[in-house]
């Protein structure tokens, strides 16, 4: 089995990038508050500060600061997958892979993860995730994304 590197940083920031198992579909956007409540639900319990996100329909790109003493956002990831997936009908095709360990197809197994290592490569990742939409030719500006429009800590 592969055996992947993460960069655990207690208290630090992270990019991240998740996509859904069939980039084809549009699951995110179609049920964005079935993701924002996953978001929150796993905040509450696992408290971590989203700087910046952008929900297109297949994927994601956000910023996260996790709190002073804990790095764990592969839990945090797990756990909000999980929560948005139970709130799904399970008609999505499986693999058989993933059928032999009881998984749904949803998501990706994995996800992209780069560690923020100063604040250019802050503001860098943040106007990244920003002009996502835009890049994939969604919008024309960035503020018409209406996915993406959330209040102030709030996902």
């Amino acid at each position: 089995m592969t055996s992947y590197r993460r960069n655990f940083v207690r208290g630090g920031s992270f990019f991240f990038t998740v996509n859904l198992a069939d980039r084809r579909q549009s699951l995110l956007t179609a049920n964005i508050d079935l993701l924002r409540a996953a978001f929150r639900e796993i905040r509450q319990r696992h408290p971590f500060l989203v700087d910046a996100i952008v929900v297109l329909p297949e994927h994601l790109h956000t910023v996260w600061t996790m709190p002073d003493g804990d790095a764990d956002f592969a839990m945090r990831w797990r756990q909000i997958k999980s929560a948005f997936s139970r709130n799904l009908a399970p008609d999505e095709p499986v693999s058989a892979s993933r059928a032999e360990r009881a998984e749904r197809g949803i998501w990706q197994r994995r996800y992209w993860e780069h560690t923020i290592r100063d604040e250019e490569d802050y503001a860098r990742h943040i106007d990244y995730v920003h002009i996502n939409p835009v890049k994939h030719g969604l919008v024309d500006r960035v503020c018409d994304w209406a996915p993406s429009i959330v209040s102030p800590g709030v996902v």
